[in-house]
């Protein structure tokens, strides 16, 4: 120890904690706290099962009630709303031709007329979206039929199994239960989040993708750490001679099953501290975990073979469903891929690799494009299938016709038409420079600058729920906001991620800005193109994410005390509440319910929400 360390110890200085190297490759589960179920009167050992249950149970509680306030009169307002208009019967006709065909005008007035038509030909439509996103509401309508409750069906669906997700994946980067429900519950309360569940638009649908490959990628990172973790030499044999192991690895510790799905003496103590003999206690949390602890060895770090990784291939696959639904879920595939070969090379330089970047260049970077990027491209172009499949889509033909020879005609005409289509899409997404009423810059989203109006009308006193007492009448709306105080506060949440990622250099601040950077900044590259605010629900589950680790720090950190964390604790909970309040005050623009005009006006805060 330096000598000024030494001295201040004769007045009370204790240096930090030592960390293990098992436990910074793979953090444990701190120790369940019986507390809560004592003070009900429960037996230890019925309280420790509660805290495990407590794992799934929250999340799905959390999830059900998301669920109930998706799900409640989904089919209101009964009209096509906003960009509804075109998914929502692009939908339709792929389910009924493999692909986009043509609808005329005014058909959806003869959609939803009491004595439905559905005036649908089968020549090609011109699209510029990606078809997976609209084979997942198309379900919806194959379940209940062309109508409002069957195209919102499955985004209500979706946006419920994010808030489920959300909760896992904050319990999981967290490691915190309350932490990662909090996220889930703040997630389920933010208006953008909510308008974009019971509408039938694409975002919400790639943030779905976004969201779950995110938590792939979690999982990924656990296992593979873990088995790193189990492949380095124990502390233990640098006391022990030359060619002989330590009892952990004699017993088949390294690389074995067993050490995998088993739970560490050393770890023990720290995850399943306190609970009483009889409590189940494997892996539930989905973290693997080996012997004793274990000391960096250069040719480990360095050499060291991950593996098959399953769940970096399922996140490709899901990069690649949201690549396939919108186009900017491409910027998200490229933020993600760099994300876990970063974390590859995190875990290598905590194994003792001497050179971290170039170990990581050699055994990972090339595995991680295969499992990201190909299988993401793959994925895209399989989304095409009904495409391929039938000769009626647009530019279905155009190899035959227009593009016959060239340089490129030694690619299949399918292959050849389906990249001018692209092309020309790809034209169209950056001219779009058309005004808008309700454009806005990506400046402004994060404040709420201007929201979107998908929906409005103005009944008249007496007439569709508009009280005859109304000399004014009343107003009924669907705005796509964001929860205000929720977003309001994300701002300041974001401002300390950063301080945490760039200053305490914490991985988990970065991988929560890495989310909120994926789908936020790209939009700055296009100022001219008209862009809507409703973008933003892609980088959503980060903002809560972000709040949620704010609040963690609010309550302090083990060890902290009582005073310190009752305040955060409280002062946590009173923005919460803030934060239901407000989502609940909104509630009748968010729902399109008809009020009053003087109670609409009292929730336009600014101009620019009109």
């Amino acid at each position: 120890m330096p000598t000024w360390q030494a001295r201040l110890r004769r007045f009370g200085y204790a240096g930090r904690p030592r960390t293990g190297t098992r436990e910074r490759l793979v953090p444990p589960f701190p120790k369940p706290d019986l507390r809560i179920g004592a003070a009900f009167g429960f037996s230890p050992l019925v309280s420790a099962r509660l805290v495990r249950w407590s794992a799934w149970g929250a999340p799905l509680l959390v999830a059900l009630v998301a669920g109930m306030l998706r799900f409640w009169q989904l089919g209101s307002p009964h009209a096509v709303i906003f960009d509804e208009t075109y998914y929502a019967k692009d939908a339709w006709s792929l389910f009924q031709y493999g692909y986009e065909g043509s609808w005329p005008e005014k058909a959806n007035d003869k959609i939803l007329a009491p004595d439905q038509t559905i005036p649908l030909s089968p020549e090609g439509a011109y699209v510029v979206h990606p078809p997976a996103g609209k084979w997942i509401i198309g379900l919806g309508e194959s379940l209940f039929g062309l109508e409002p409750f069957g195209w919102r069906f499955m985004t209500a669906l979706l946006g419920t199994l994010s808030v489920l997700m959300l909760c896992r994946i904050g319990r999981r980067l967290f490691r915190s239960t309350t932490l990662g429900c909090l996220a889930g519950a703040l997630m389920a309360v933010d208006g953008l989040h909510f308008v974009m569940s019971r509408t039938a638009l694409l975002d919400l649908v790639l943030m779905f993708w976004v969201l779950a490959a995110f938590g792939c990628l979690l999982l990924d990172r656990d296992r593979t750490r873990a088995r790193l973790a189990d492949a380095l030499p124990s502390e233990a044999s640098a006391d022990l001679p030359a060619g002989s192991l330590p009892a952990t690895q004699a017993n088949g510790h390294a690389g074995s099953a067993s050490a995998v799905s088993g739970v560490p003496s050393a770890a023990r103590s720290t995850v399943l501290g306190g609970v009483p003999s009889g409590v189940p206690s494997g892996p539930a949390d989905g973290v693997p975990r080996g012997g004793a602890d274990v000391r960096p060895d250069p040719e480990t770090g360095a050499r060291f073979s991950f593996g098959l990784r399953p769940w970096r291939l399922a996140a490709g696959l899901c990069l690649g469903l949201g690549f396939a639904t919108k186009w900017n879920g491409l910027y998200i595939l490229a933020a993600f891929g760099l994300l876990t070969v970063l974390w590859d090379m995190g875990a290598r330089r905590t194994g003792g690799a001497p050179r971290p970047f170039v170990a990581m260049l050699r055994k990972d970077a090339l595995p991680a494009f295969a499992s990201t990027a190909v299988v993401a491209f793959g994925t895209y172009v399989a989304s095409w299938t009904g495409w391929f499949a039938t000769t009626g889509g647009y530019f279905r033909d155009w190899a035959e016709k227009d593009g016959a020879g060239g340089p490129w005609g030694w690619l299949p005409g399918p292959l050849r038409s389906l990249w001018h289509y692209e092309a020309e899409v790809y034209d169209f997404h950056v001219g779009l420079t058309s005004g808008h009423t309700y454009e806005s810059n990506p400046w402004s989203w994060l404040i709420l600058g201007r929201p979107v109006s998908y929906f409005y009308e103005s009944p008249k006193a007496g007439r569709d729920g508009c009280p005859s007492s109304q000399t004014e009448g009343c107003a009924r709306e669907v705005l796509a906001l964001g929860t205000p105080l929720l977003w309001w506060a994300a701002c300041f949440a974001v401002a300390y991620a950063l301080y945490r990622w760039l200053l305490r250099r914490d991985w988990r601040a970065g991988a929560v800005l890495c989310g909120i950077a994926a789908g936020y900044l790209p939009w700055f590259m296009y100022q001219e193109r008209t862009i809507f605010l409703f973008y933003a629900v892609v980088f959503v589950p980060f903002l809560c994410l972000a709040l949620a680790m704010a609040a963690g720090a609010l309550a302090g950190p083990p060890g902290v005390g009582e005073r310190r964390r009752s305040a955060g604790i409280v002062g946590t909970g009173i923005l919460v509440l803030l934060i239901v309040w407000n989502f609940v005050y909104f509630w009748p623009i968010y729902t399109g319910e008809t009020i009053p005009m003087d109670a609409w006006r009292n929730r336009m805060w600014f101009e620019t929400w009109i």
